[in-house]
């Protein structure tokens, strides 16, 4: 320890504790308990709830026109900057997407075209309440990530957890602050802390598609959102212990099950993981990660870097993720709005759902699915249903299948996660397998 001064001391204890407080302890609010940055995007929201729509339209337009002269010009206009041309010079399928989304954009911020686009429950619920939503997350999350990932937090918890998390889930100890970083606060942050990790040579291809895909969990204050919308907010306790038993056993399977069983163990460089087993030189594991924390807190002597870095996570989040979930998710909402498409996929689990016993079957296997659309749908559409058994399968179901296109799904297709769009079709329906039962399960008897 003789190598590291008090300010290493000091950098690592203060400032992660800084980023603990921020992004994972629990505060009571007006509408229960959240963390700081959810308070803080509260308060933004608020402040600019007028202008946020605008602000939003015009950060996916700019992006859309930035992403197409990076394309013209084949990268040379920001060859000054990695940065730019990694966020600006994309392929042709994501350079498309984003123009889409503007289209959508401008469409629905001007009530331009057929009200499938700019209807309240389509184009306005993504840009008029969910994009406001990821702006100001994303704007303080974005700038405080570096808390969390700078100076010797992660360090610290990779050492003290990995003999848990190797065995159980194949995943590095460190991504154990990822789970709680979505658990306590939102599946977005964990999915935007997975990703940087990723690009920072953290994780490899496969583990931080595992991340993203399996610990990204909703978080507490979502799910008293959906548990209030069919009317059982009353029963949040054996709710959520169903939600984390089912969460758990599909984080322990999908893991060795394909597609995220098949993804390379390389890093973002292409290099290949040698070992999953760090040498800890004699040291107890509190004592090993310790000093890996003071290690990394003694490379950040440049304040600057700190808040160029948080600058570049907010415009990296913004610019790379609100297009996609503008676009994926509008037309994953026009469908479910407009077409009987979520309907047809549904029947086939009307047999399975009266094999379990599932009152109000062939209502239930509606909202089997449309959850790939948006978490929020299957509880909508579960809430006039009678049988208050069915609508808590319905409830849990619907916040364990972890995908859904309007926001955690349209973020990771947005990310640096490498898994793409036939990888989250697939997992949302392994999901939906593993923990339809568990839930089913726990509902007949609690009911």
């Amino acid at each position: 320890m003789e190598k590291y001064n008090t300010s290493d001391h000091l950098k690592f204890i203060i400032l992660s504790a800084i980023g603990i407080f921020l992004f994972m302890i629990p505060i009571p609010s007006e509408e229960g308990f959240t963390i700081s940055i959810a308070i803080l995007s509260g308060w933004l929201q608020d402040l600019l709830t007028s202008q946020l729509s605008l602000i939003m339209m015009i950060v996916i337009v700019l992006t859309a026109v930035l992403t197409t002269i990076g394309s013209v010009t084949h990268g040379a206009a920001y060859k000054r900057s990695t940065f730019f041309t990694n966020l600006f010079y994309t392929n042709l399928f994501w350079t498309l997407t984003r123009i889409i989304a503007a289209v959508f954009a401008v469409m629905v911020y001007f009530g331009i075209g057929p009200e499938a686009v700019h209807g309240p429950d389509t184009g306005q619920m993504l840009l008029e309440d969910l994009l406001h939503t990821l702006f100001t997350v994303f704007l303080f999350a974005g700038f405080f990530l570096p808390l969390l990932t700078n100076f010797g937090l992660l360090e610290f918890f990779g050492s003290l957890m990995t003999n848990i998390m190797r065995p159980l889930f194949k995943l590095p100890g460190r991504s154990s602050i990822d789970a709680l970083a979505s658990w306590v606060g939102d599946g977005t942050i964990g999915v935007l802390l997975t990703s940087k990790q990723y690009e920072d040579g953290f994780y490899t291809k496969r583990e931080a598609a595992v991340i993203g895909t399996t610990f990204s969990v909703v978080s507490i204050t979502f799910s008293l959102v959906v548990l209030a919308e069919v009317g059982l907010a009353h029963m949040f306790v054996p709710f959520y212990l169903t939600i984390i038993v089912a969460g758990l056993v599909a984080a322990l399977i999908m893991p060795r099950i394909p597609p995220l069983s098949r993804k390379e163990d390389t890093f973002s460089d292409g290099s290949k993981q040698t070992t999953t087993k760090e040498s800890t030189n004699g040291d107890s594991i509190v004592k090993h990660g310790y000093k890996q924390a003071l290690e990394r807190a003694k490379q950040q002597n440049n304040p600057v870097q700190f808040f160029k870095e948080g600058g570049q996570n907010v415009l990296d989040m913004l610019m790379g993720v609100a297009p996609i979930v503008m676009a994926f998710g509008l037309i994953a909402l026009i469908i479910a709005e407009y077409t009987p498409i979520f309907q047809w996929l549904g029947a086939p689990f009307i047999p399975l759902l009266e094999l379990m016993q599932i009152p109000n079957a062939a209502e239930a296997s509606e909202t089997i699915l449309i959850g790939f659309a948006d978490m929020f749908l299957p509880s909508i559409l579960a809430a006039p249903i009678e049988a208050e058994i069915t609508r808590f399968i319905i409830a849990a179901l619907s916040v364990t299948q972890l995908i859904y296109l309007s926001e955690v799904g349209g973020v990771l297709l947005g990310s640096k996660v490498p898994v793409g769009i036939k990888d989250l079709i697939i997992i949302f329906l392994l999901r939906t397998l593993i923990t339809l039962p568990i839930i089913t399960l726990f509902a007949h008897l609690i009911f």
